[in-house]
């Protein structure tokens, strides 16, 4: 991996693994620059401010459900793993979600068996084998609303990112399929397009994801207070509050809590849903319970 030569001190915000997690995704995701579509403006949008961005959280943000558990149902099609597997990952996840919480031990158990069975594959036949997968599962997933958000950025000539804990390639073939600038996601370490079953720092999730963001501001130069973020999870505060532009999206109740008590714009775009209240993704389904531990879905089962 090329020196990371742009990088920012340790903050005491985040710990030395976020920080190294953050900067190596933003150092991936400025190799990406994509096209624009059409779209719809959104409240904030500044046509021809070039020191502005938009970073966008990806699962029931931007797509209903956890593009992890989508990709590891395209991997479950493809044999990758078992059922037993699928069940045990299921539930999992469905308790992460209902008790509001994050065992540091079962994130990693999930984060050793994704890295399992990635490790000696080549990373262009993940990357091929997304693209796959996208047309099968994510396509017909992305709120149209948050999509015509994203795209009002691109139409006043800002980059937009997605900002995602699913693995920097997916994350990538998502972004590009969506004509999006590009994306910040976990990276996994490979040698010579083989991944080694190791990550670099760890997962990009909640201050790691923020990290990214001031990383990539900074090489980007970009003015963070005239940046919008748009995320649906209160793990993504840190994220949100470095923007001067701030978006609740599709909110679980921690976040639309503070998103209302910082006069934060809410959108949500679920119909009859309220799950949320419960930090359960609406309009995701039982499957997408499973969502964000997709790496770990596809994954724990031991190559032999």
């Amino acid at each position: 991996m090329a020196a990371l030569g742009w990088l920012t001190p340790r903050r005491r915000s985040a710990t030395a693994r976020s920080v190294l997690a953050g900067e190596a995704s933003a150092e991936a995701a400025r190799k990406s620059s994509q096209p624009e579509a059409d779209a719809q403006e959104p409240d904030f949008p500044v046509l021809g401010d070039e020191k502005a961005a938009a970073f966008f959280d990806l699962d029931n943000t931007v797509m209903q459900g956890a593009a992890l558990f989508h990709f590891g149902r395209g991997l479950y099609k493809r044999k990758f793993f078992e059922t037993r597997d699928l069940a045990k990952f299921a539930w999992q996840q469905a308790w992460f979600r209902l008790a509001g919480v994050e065992d540091p031990e079962h994130m990693q158990d999930a984060r050793d068996s994704a890295l399992s069975i990635v490790k000696g594959h080549r990373v262009s036949e993940l990357m091929s084998i997304g693209e796959e997968i996208y047309d099968e599962y994510m396509a017909g997933r992305i709120w149209p609303g948050t999509r015509a958000l994203a795209q009002a950025h691109l139409d006043a000539g800002q980059r937009v990112w997605l900002v995602t804990a699913a693995p920097v390639e997916i994350a990538g073939v998502i972004a590009r399929r969506l004509g999006l600038t590009g994306a910040l996601g976990t990276v996994a370490e490979s040698v010579d397009g083989i991944y080694t079953g190791k990550l670099v720092g760890e997962p990009l999730h909640g201050p790691a994801k923020a990290e990214a963001v001031r990383a990539l501001a900074a090489a980007e130069g970009l003015d963070l207070s005239r940046c919008a973020a748009y995320s649906d999870s209160h793990n993504d505060i840190p994220m949100l509050s470095l923007v001067g532009h701030p978006y609740a999206i599709n909110p679980d109740a921690k976040l639309r809590r503070h998103a209302r008590s910082l006069d934060w714009r809410l959108r949500d775009y679920r119909t009859g849903r309220k799950a949320a209240k419960v930090g359960i993704p609406a309009a995701a389904g039982v499957g997408a319970v499973a969502g964000g531990t997709a790496a770990a879905i596809a994954l724990h089962r031991r190559r032999r």
